[in-house]
């Protein structure tokens, strides 16, 4: 019997993909996206962002952020982006160079991206992002569990990647990497949840 090596995916296949399809890819296979995320995920979400939107007007940051659903494809250097087996949907993205924002989205990796962890498929943020987003040079990635109300921070180094986490609760004030004087009071996020 004949083994079945599995079909790699490209970003022009993703394109091709029905547009209520919540997929990602990576490394060319597909992983689904569904069922829609908890309440509690959205709550942590919009805090998030209003806090990153209200920093960067007031400071005149040159960055945008974007929840999902919005593609990130991430390419190697000098790789055509078509063929890029890449493209996820982070919760939160920072983009800060504006030149990888297209009409779809992003392309390149984006200074920080933030998952909140599904009940359904933990090990999507805790194992497989995070090795992807190592891979691309993602500057700064957190990963919130809502269920153990807990927060990992892992930071870039060049020549190192990510090595161990700083680990936040719900309880306290995180510093944001990207931003150096902008710290998030994960107490007042909780209250709302």
């Amino acid at each position: 019997m004949e083994a079945r090596i599995p079909k790699v995916y490209t970003y022009t296949d993703y394109l091709g993909f029905p547009e209520d399809a919540r997929v990602e890819l990576i490394d060319g296979l597909i992983y689904d996206m569904s069922p829609a995320p908890s309440r509690v995920h959205q709550e942590i979400i919009t805090e998030l962002i209003t806090v990153f939107n209200v920093y960067i007007k007031k400071n005149n940051k040159p960055c945008k952020v974007y929840a999902a659903p919005f593609d990130v494809v991430l390419v190697e250097e000098g790789q055509d982006e078509s063929k890029a087996t890449n493209v996820v949907q982070p919760d939160v993205s920072i983009i800060c160079d504006k030149k990888k924002l297209t009409e779809r989205g992003c392309v390149g990796a984006p200074e920080m991206i933030i998952e909140v962890v599904s009940e359904y498929n933990p090990s999507h943020d805790y194992v497989r992002k995070l090795n992807l987003y190592n891979q691309f040079k993602v500057n700064e990635y957190w990963i919130i569990n809502p269920y153990e109300q807990n927060i990992l921070v892992y930071t870039y180094k060049d020549n190192i990647g990510y090595s161990s986490p700083k680990v936040y609760t719900f309880n306290d004030k995180v510093r944001v990497g990207i931003f150096e004087d902008l710290i998030i009071d994960f107490a007042q996020i909780k209250e709302v949840l």
